[in-house]
């Protein structure tokens, strides 16, 4: 059962995002935006004052963004439930801002008001809503992982990949490391085996894909 007024807190450093989503709200007669704010610092200060059921929160912002502030309020305000809004469902932000800040929903700048009132009513009645296309993004990135662990790459050979990325010798990487030539060669032969590449732009291709780099 949904209470009877559903208080929105919303965060954005772009003022015209937040007059575009109070517009698309101020009609349903079931939420209330108790505060806006273009800054995630200055929102912390604000929620110190007033009672919020859901804090609708940007992701990328300066000086504290919708990770950190995420955090910050699971923290300081546990009974704010959080709902993310960004341009990008990035598996790895979307996974990180589960496990720190236990987020209650992540949906996209593209959805409509429809998606958003339907979003804000599900989380509010004590549930979970998350776009497809970040639902997606999460399913991919959960794989990523999976990938990485199943290849067993070693925080040194994952080192190794890194300084190969910047197109440092076996001679360099040695220097770098303090280890020997023929050690980096052995870790090299095991990185491409290991993560079943046979060159060095198809290992840059698969650590960029794995977020190594």
């Amino acid at each position: 059962m949904l209470p009877t007024k559903i208080n929105i807190a919303i965060v954005d450093d772009h003022q015209i995002v937040i007059d575009g989503i109070t517009s698309l709200l101020e009609g349903n007669h079931n939420i209330h935006i108790t505060a806006t704010s273009t800054s995630g610092l200055q929102m912390l200060e604000i929620l110190k004052d007033l009672s919020a059921d859901i804090l609708l929160t940007d992701i990328a912002m300066p000086l504290m963004n919708g990770q950190e502030l995420a955090k910050q309020v699971k923290t300081q305000f546990p009974n704010i439930k959080i709902l993310a809004l960004s341009m990008s469902g990035q598996g790895q932000i979307v996974s990180s801002m589960i496990e720190d800040a236990d987020i209650a929903g992540y949906v996209l700048k593209n959805i409509g008001k429809e998606e958003l009132i339907l979003a804000i009513e599900k989380i509010a009645n004590g549930g979970v809503y998350f776009s497809e296309e970040v639902l997606n993004e999460l399913q991919h990135f959960s794989s990523i992982q999976k990938n990485n662990e199943n290849s067993k790459l070693t925080s040194r050979e994952i080192e190794i990949i890194k300084l190969i990325e910047k197109e440092y010798s076996n001679k360099d990487i040695a220097n770098q490391l303090f280890i020997s030539e023929r050690t980096v060669e052995t870790h090299r032969k095991n990185i491409f085996r290991k993560t079943d590449t046979s060159s060095v732009i198809g290992l840059i291709k698969y650590a960029y894909e794995h977020k190594l780099i």
